[in-house]
């Protein structure tokens, strides 16, 4: 399967339909797809942005999460971050 300048594999409409489990593994994993017709191409298949979206929503979720400082004034950990503690 040829890489083309936009950075999709190109892959032909029967390879991708014999192989369509293997290619949404890679989709999954990042990767994108140009599905061509007798050399043309007629569709990408990329990963879908909801999963980005779920992604960054965990992701917030786990920030709010995060365990809070206590026993440190506000006052001490702005002096920290000054210095570059982190």
């Amino acid at each position: 399967m040829p890489t083309i300048e936009t950075g999709y594999t190109e892959v032909g409409a029967f390879d991708a339909k014999t192989r369509l489990s293997e290619i949404l593994r890679k989709v999954e994993q990042g990767e994108r797809f140009t599905i061509t017709v007798r050399g043309r191409p007629v569709a990408d298949v990329v990963p879908s942005q909801r999963r980005d979206q779920r992604r960054v929503k965990e992701a917030v979720e786990a920030l709010r999460n995060f365990p809070r400082i206590t026993g440190v004034s506000g006052d001490e950990v702005l002096a920290w971050i000054r210095e570059g503690r982190k």
